[in-house]
């Protein structure tokens, strides 16, 4: 398990270092979302993965990389989003951004860890294909939650479908460097 760790470090390096440079370019500008429109980002970014695994081909010449990445991102500001509110306007500075990106990302290591013990790292032999399907699975959930106003009766709620997204993005990107794509 030792080996899964150092390779999700270096995937939350790679999303922390583009977190910080849009956060240069555009400020926190995020915190105005409500977290149904980051639900619906990490939708589009997951369709657009799973056409390019079904079609082949990029016409605007980004892979799949960048789009787990992009989600893994937008899930850790929903998870944000869901704890502080949103805002009215951008209302945290580079360093608490940054606090709260790392804690997000912490939370989400730790689950996957846990989830690593009881499954014995079953994800090492699971298709980057399977882990697009389950992402949109996850996001259907949501926004049914949503739908139905964070009401639900015996399932997880909206946080818990956000780290699962999180982690199958990490795992993709692992089993992407590992080229087992």
């Amino acid at each position: 398990m030792e080996k899964t760790k150092n390779q999700y470090d270096k995937i939350i390096e790679r999303c922390k270092d583009i977190f910080l440079k849009k956060m240069g370019d555009y400020g926190p500008s995020w915190r105005v979302l409500r977290p149904s429109s980051l639900t619906d980002q990490i939708f589009i970014k997951a369709n657009r993965i799973k056409t390019l695994e079904t079609v082949g081909e990029s016409k605007v010449g980004e892979g799949i990389e960048p789009e787990f990445v992009g989600m893994i991102n937008y899930c850790i500001m929903a998870l944000i989003q869901l704890e502080k509110g949103f805002a009215s306007e951008p209302d945290l500075n580079k360093d608490e951004a940054l606090k709260l990106f790392l804690e997000k990302f912490n939370v989400a290591k730790e689950l996957m860890l846990a989830k690593n013990h009881d499954y014995g790292e079953a994800w090492r032999d699971m298709r980057v294909s399977s882990f697009t399907d389950l992402i949109l699975v996850k996001l259907l959930r949501i926004k049914q939650i949503e739908n139905n106003l964070g009401k639900t009766e015996v399932s997880e709620g909206v946080d818990s479908n956000y780290l699962d997204i999180l982690n199958y993005s990490v795992f993709a990107l692992i089993q992407l460097e590992e080229g087992q794509g």
